[in-house]
């Protein structure tokens, strides 16, 4: 296994995964202009019940799509899951993640646990993986002490959290009805700048990490969601740095649990990664 090359797959990878984080954790939603206090509030309160709604179901089942500005999106879908603890469970193509000296097989199963990921491959003839069926790396790795920090907690990455995040925006707009995956919604759209970040800004604004390096490190996020007649996000994108990942939520709730593999079955490449970054840096 190549680990200078494994590092750029991982935070490609794992950019994708975490996007979904939210922005402004801590922050005090900013007050409207008098001239258009009543339609703010009109979209607050239309993004605190779907918040709230996105929040209590707890899960989803979700598709999803990540342009990291080389014109080859990575597309997976799988599961989603915030209710007791932010992880996932989805499925990713090998080849547009790059990842084909680590698996064969044209699908690669991507767990998140305990601030961890986990990438089902095969097992490999030395090095920390030989005989392993699962790699394990740090979040730490990918965004950085501080930024895995500000990544971390009960829901820190999930679609309820972004939800969250709209209302701590610079401006959000009402941009009306449109039509998606077949559903009849409401487009709101934010931009979110570093200094109503919160937390996050350690994840996202940091060049140096292997994340941000990865993104351009952007100073701002752009999120536009669309809300369907059940106070329920039906798509959700986020443009930061010259990423773009938009997801779609195929359904709400009943989802199983993710857990993290046998630690038998898996070989932690954490600080390989974390070396290979330093010196690629």
């Amino acid at each position: 296994m190549k680990l200078r090359y494994t590092a750029a797959w991982v935070g490609f990878t794992a950019a994708a995964l975490v996007a979904t984080s939210a922005c402004g954790a801590g922050q005090t939603a900013k007050k409207a202009a008098d001239g258009v206090a009543d339609n703010t509030d009109k979209i607050m309160a239309a993004l605190s019940r779907a918040t709230d709604r996105t929040e209590k179901l707890g899960s989803a089942e979700v598709k999803m799509s990540t342009d990291m500005g080389t014109g080859t999106p990575v597309t997976m879908e799988g599961t989603y899951s915030w209710g007791d603890g932010y992880a996932f469970d989805v499925e990713m193509d090998t080849e547009a993640a790059q990842m084909q000296q680590l698996t064969t097989s044209p699908k690669i199963r991507t767990l998140f646990v305990d601030g961890a990921y986990y990438y089902d491959i095969d097992p490999q003839s030395s090095g920390p993986l030989k005989g392993k069926e699962w790699m394990k790396i740090d979040s730490s790795a990918i965004f950085g002490e501080q930024g895995a920090q500000a990544l971390s907690g009960s829901a820190g990455g999930s679609p309820s959290a972004s939800m969250k995040g709209l209302k701590y925006a610079n401006d959000v707009d009402d941009l009306g009805k449109e039509t998606v995956d077949g559903q009849s919604t409401t487009h709101y759209k934010a931009v979110v700048d570093q200094a109503h970040m919160g937390k996050f800004k350690e994840a996202y604004g940091d060049e140096n990490n292997l994340f941000g390096s990865m993104t351009g490190g952007g100073d701002s996020i752009t999120m536009d969601v669309w809300v369907g007649d059940k106070d329920l996000p039906v798509r959700m994108t986020q443009k930061f740095g010259k990423a773009t990942v938009t997801m779609d939520f195929e359904k709400f709730g009943a989802t199983a649990a993710v857990k993290a593999p046998p630690a038998a079955q898996v070989g932690d490449v954490t600080e390989e990664i974390k070396k290979a970054n330093e010196q690629q840096g």
